[in-house]
């Protein structure tokens, strides 16, 4: 079975003018995008951090873990 592929106006865009790079800014654009994907990864993992930062306060500000909050 054969799985149809469709892809938006800048999607489509994006791969013509990719297909007119030569072979070494073709690998540019791939490492521009690994650092894209990387830094948004990043970005979404240091939101979930602060987010679960208040839901874990109740949790770790208590008198019994006061000890470790000087290391």
């Amino acid at each position: 079975m054969t799985e149809v592929v469709t892809f938006t106006k800048a999607e489509r865009m994006l791969i013509e003018n990719i297909r007119k790079l030569s072979p070494e800014k073709v690998v540019e654009v791939i490492d521009f995008v690994d650092f894209l994907s990387q830094r948004e990864r990043e970005t979404t993992e240091t939101a979930a951090a602060k987010l679960s930062e208040a839901a874990f306060a109740k949790v770790w500000n208590n008198p019994e873990d006061s000890a470790y909050d000087c290391l």
